[in-house]
């Protein structure tokens, strides 16, 4: 099947000749790359405190106790992205800054999908249709912060949307790397448990066209048995067919809908522009393989209704995908100043909705919050004169604060603990039998809370010292609780790195405006 071009000067269903495309392509790439650059460095502060979740399970693993959350104990899967663990691994053996790493890791992989999406556009349709498809990728500013966040979410959506790329030649009869579509299916499903439904519909489209080639066949079929191997292993060493937050999460059906109505209007028209390819019989099997893919990834969010959606991040899984569509449909007009008209609306819609996600000035500003409270408090206890045996710690911000101080945690929310995912105990009861040496709970006020994610907090801390309150942003403060005869021990080191990093990041600044964002930037 080939597809009609609006560039006068290409013949329907050919690319642009090679020197020519350079010419056009590169430009478009360069200027884009620049608009790249500056916004992954008004961004480099963030690291979301989840992503110290992954960076635990790396760490351990480097040091030879394997991919557990507590040392000594029974492994327990509280990561969704296995692979991405895997990859900063070595880079943890070597004692370098994860959070870095993954920051360089996400960039990479970011600059490579705007290539992919300007690339892949020019060759089909020419410079508008790679303006808006790289354009709408890179003024979307919830871009720049899953970049720069730490987890595996801009990974993700680049190695999908390399494969939705592969089917895309394929159903245009182009050549495919026979390896490359199935060892594609297998990284998907193993940098998130969704991700082989959400690559699935590229690579049947790939296969199907393919459906003679005993290589491609033979491919899969290696593909299989090693996504099968993977899997089995995974059942076996943690016991369960999935990671703890399937457990925690997923089903929540209502919540899976109020995330679907806040994620359709932001992404509107890439959306509609997605579906337009289906009406037009030369962009159908396109459009057929976009849709699909689309559908596939966001349905595991609408039976689950995502936690922790910041910046609409799971939504962002396919966002990419949606920029390939919208770069192609507005190709496929015939007359420019119509495709320059879709395009612009396009583009312009993203990069109005990207400001106005609720959530950026919280987001714009978690970098200097988390660094002042969780990391100081993870830090302060690694640096406390308490017994190895006895260094136990309760949280329900499970990310910074057990990373840093390498404590044996309790995640009283259940993410990472296996008897509360599983309902088999209340965060209180698992809290309050365990008895940890330090708990630590969330509040929305100066004063100590009833309630935090299920635990009774009165109960939990009966007996325990109050060592005081540290505030992260307006509206959100850390408790800490200690056992009486460790108080002073666990107090002095906290305290000290907590004063330390309240001067040092945003000093006196805790309020959740975009302006507290700016006045950061300014300097450079």
């Amino acid at each position: 099947m080939t597809v009609a071009a609006s560039d006068p000067a290409i013949a329907p269903g050919e690319e642009p000749e090679p020197s020519r495309a350079r010419r056009t392509w590169l430009p478009v790439t360069l200027g884009l790359g620049l608009l790249f650059l500056l916004g992954t460095r008004a961004a480099w502060f963030f690291t979301i405190d989840d992503a110290y979740i992954t960076f635990r399970y790396s760490d351990n693993l480097a040091q030879g106790h394997g991919p557990v959350w507590n040392v000594g104990e029974d492994p327990v899967e509280g990561f969704t992205n296995f692979l991405w663990m895997l990859w900063h691994t070595p880079f943890a053996w070597l004692g370098l800054d994860l959070a870095f790493v993954a920051k360089v890791t996400s960039f990479a992989a970011g600059a490579v999908a705007l290539v992919l999406l300007v690339r892949h556009c020019h060759r089909r349709y020419g410079v508008v249709s790679a303006i808006v498809a790289g354009g709408a990728y890179a003024v979307f500013v919830p871009t720049y912060f899953h970049i720069t966040g730490g987890l595996e979410t801009m990974a993700f959506a680049a190695l999908l949307l390399r494969v939705v790329i592969v089917g895309l030649r394929a159903v245009d009869g182009r050549p495919v790397r026979a390896w490359e579509p199935p060892l594609l299916l297998v990284l998907a499903g193993m940098l998130r448990p969704e991700g082989v439904l959400a690559a699935l519909p590229a690579f049947a489209a790939w296969l199907w066209t393919n459906r003679r080639d005993r290589a491609a066949w033979l491919w899969t079929g290696g593909a299989a048995v090693a996504g099968g191997a993977y899997f089995a292993w995974r059942w076996a060493y943690y016991g369960h067919a999935f990671p703890n937050t399937f457990y925690v999460k997923f089903g929540n059906v209502d919540a899976g809908r109020i995330w679907l109505e806040t994620t359709v209007p932001v992404l509107l028209p890439l959306l509609m522009c997605t579906l337009l390819l289906l009406l037009r019989k030369e962009t159908r099997w396109p459009g057929v393989v976009l849709t699909a893919t689309v559908g596939a990834t966001y349905l595991t969010y609408v039976v689950s209704g995502p936690t922790m959606d910041y910046l609409h991040r799971f939504a962002y899984h396919a966002f990419p995908v949606l920029c390939l569509a919208a770069g192609l449909a507005a190709g496929s007009l015939r007359r420019r100043w119509l495709a320059s008209g879709a395009g612009a609306v396009a583009v312009g819609w993203v990069a109005v909705t990207g400001v106005q996600a609720p959530d950026l000035a919280l987001i714009a500003n978690y970098g200097p919050d988390l660094a002042r409270a969780h990391v100081p408090i993870g830090r302060g206890l690694a640096d406390a004169a308490v017994p190895p045996a006895l260094r136990s710690l309760a949280v329900n911000d499970a990310g910074a604060m057990p990373y840093y101080s390498r404590w044996t945690t309790i995640d009283f929310i259940g993410l990472n603990d296996e008897p509360i995912a599983h309902r088999t105990e209340d965060p209180t009861t698992r809290v309050t039998g365990a008895r940890p040496t330090v708990i630590v709970v969330r509040s929305y006020d100066p004063g100590v809370p009833a309630d935090a994610y299920g635990l009774d907090v009165g109960e939990a801390t009966r007996g325990y010292e109050h060592l005081g309150t540290v505030q992260m942003r307006e509206g959100y403060y850390c408790q800490l609780f200690a056992l009486p005869e460790w108080a002073d021990a666990v107090r002095v080191p906290v305290m000290a790195a907590v004063d330390k990093a309240q001067a040092t990041y945003d000093p006196g600044r805790y309020e959740d405006t975009v302006d507290r964002w700016l006045d950061r930037l300014r300097p450079w």
